[in-house]
């Protein structure tokens, strides 16, 4: 199904530009629906030349170890981009892409892209920043594997989401809209979820965790303390 011009306009990267633009566009997309752990992409998969962004729904990305290990890459809400190799790389998924959730997925072929581009360079500008931004994710990632401690990671993951996603204001605390298990945030941090589900009984002053991944920050200066390492864990 061809996406429709609000759907386009979803999309962070071509968000704001103007209405002709968005009805070149609109002619090259597609929108295809997924259901709640359905995958949309498998890692090594051949992609064909286009843009892939999430319309609606949440998509999470994992990349999977030689040894068989799986490590939660990301996850991506409304208006956001992926599979970068379709276009700027070797046409190849570097990770596996599945539903979160029922979500909506949008594409649109290269060379419109690149016809947009050439009209409104914006939207490269807008790629660019997108990509650097995870990068840089990816480094401190990678940085945090080789020498940080594990609670730190752990710490620093919850932070995230917390401001990625949102918090409820609760008597007892800030509480995440996202919801996080300890399978989730273990292989996130590329801990056992063993490990994990003993450091998060080590944190129990600065957070709550209750069944289904629901986490509540108790003291956030002092879990903000903990991520910088201002603060051992030992020590709360």
């Amino acid at each position: 199904m061809q996406a429709s011009l609000e759907q386009v306009a979803q999309i962070n990267v071509l968000a704001g530009l103007p209405l002709a633009d968005q009805v070149s566009l609109q002619r090259h997309t597609l929108v295809q629906s997924y259901s709640k752990g359905e995958i949309i992409l498998h890692e090594g998969d051949r992609l064909p030349a286009k843009l892939y962004a999430v319309v609606s729904g949440t998509i999470q990305i994992t990349k999977t170890a030689t040894t068989g290990k799986e490590t939660i890459l990301r996850n991506l809400a409304d208006g956001e981009i992926f599979a970068a190799p379709a276009l700027l790389g070797n046409g190849t998924s570097p990770a596996t892409v599945m539903a979160e959730s029922d979500c909506e997925i949008l594409t649109v072929e290269r060379d419109a892209l690149l016809k947009a581009i050439q009209q409104q360079p914006d939207i490269a500008i807008r790629m660019l920043v997108v990509l650097n931004n995870r990068i840089q994710l990816l480094h401190e990632t990678v940085h945090g594997l080789v020498s940080e401690q594990a609670t730190i990671r752990l710490v620093r993951l919850i932070l995230y989401f917390a401001d990625k996603s949102g918090t409820v204001s609760t008597p007892q605390g800030e509480s995440l809209k996202t919801e996080l298990s300890y399978y989730r945030m273990a292989r996130s941090v590329g801990i056992a979820y063993e490990e994990c589900l003993r450091l998060i009984k080590s944190l129990k002053s600065v957070i709550t965790y209750s069944r289904g991944g629901k986490i509540i920050i108790i003291d956030r200066q002092k879990l903000e303390a903990i991520a910088s390492g201002a603060v051992s864990f030992e020590n709360i």
